[in-house]
């Protein structure tokens, strides 16, 4: 005898899957999540950026005011109005911030435009004898002008810290050729000989991308300066 099974469907029980609506949900949902992802992701990479050129620029900050500090040392004199000497090399229409006097001629700092597309933004150059492949200076060399650091910020707020640095009144020093309002600064207390020396750059574009490194340094004569 044959048995017949009925098969009874429940009226209220939905085929399996998902409706139109809990797709686009989801989608929704790993959209706003992967969004979120990629936002951390590059804040992570924006801040790795800025420290990573926050320790490379400070160590080249860190070179170059100690090339600047080993000439003043060697100075036999530090001209109060740099912009009344003259130079061995062309300016080309940089600011000329300290120049040095040296039992073999003058050193001379100037900061402006780059003289080349290569380098970032202003430039610090220096003028003055070139250094042998031992890294000494060869006093016997003829005048090089070269860069010295790059990125220079274009306008930098006034460096109103020298005179504290210095440790003297506001009027007994003098803001050598008005740099305070350049990134590269320098003011001198003519009664003792200290400079003192602001280097500063500036790099990034857009509100939350400017990033500003700045390093100060004082500088005292070495006794019988000279090379």
């Amino acid at each position: 005898m044959a048995v017949k099974v009925a098969w009874r469907r429940d009226r209220g029980r939905r085929p399996g899957g998902f409706s139109l609506v809990e797709l686009l949900l989801a989608l929704g949902l790993g959209l706003v999540l992967s969004g979120v992802m990629l936002q951390s992701l590059l804040a992570d990479g924006q801040t790795s950026l800025r420290l990573s050129r926050l320790v490379r620029e400070k160590d080249n900050q860190r070179r170059t005011l100690a090339l600047v500090q080993l000439d003043l040392q060697r100075a036999l004199a530090v001209s109060t109005n740099p912009a009344a000497e003259s130079g061995a090399c062309p300016l080309a229409g940089r600011l000329p911030v300290l120049h040095l006097r040296t039992q073999s001629g003058a050193i001379t700092y100037s900061v402006g435009a780059a003289p080349s597309g290569i380098w970032r933004g202003e430039v610090l150059m220096r003028c003055g004898p070139a250094f042998g492949l031992d890294g000494a200076t060869n006093w016997a060399s003829a005048a090089q002008n070269r860069v010295v650091i790059d990125g220079l910020a274009p306008a930098p707020a006034t460096w109103l810290g020298c005179r504290a640095l210095l440790g003297i009144e506001p009027s007994a020093a003098v803001d050598l050729a008005q740099s305070s309002r350049k990134a590269f600064s320098a003011c001198l207390d003519p009664g003792t000989g200290l400079v003192g020396l602001r280097l500063a750059q500036h790099f990034g574009k857009g509100p939350n991308r400017h990033q500003r490194i700045e390093s100060v340094q004082l500088v005292a004569p070495a006794e019988g300066a000279g090379p």
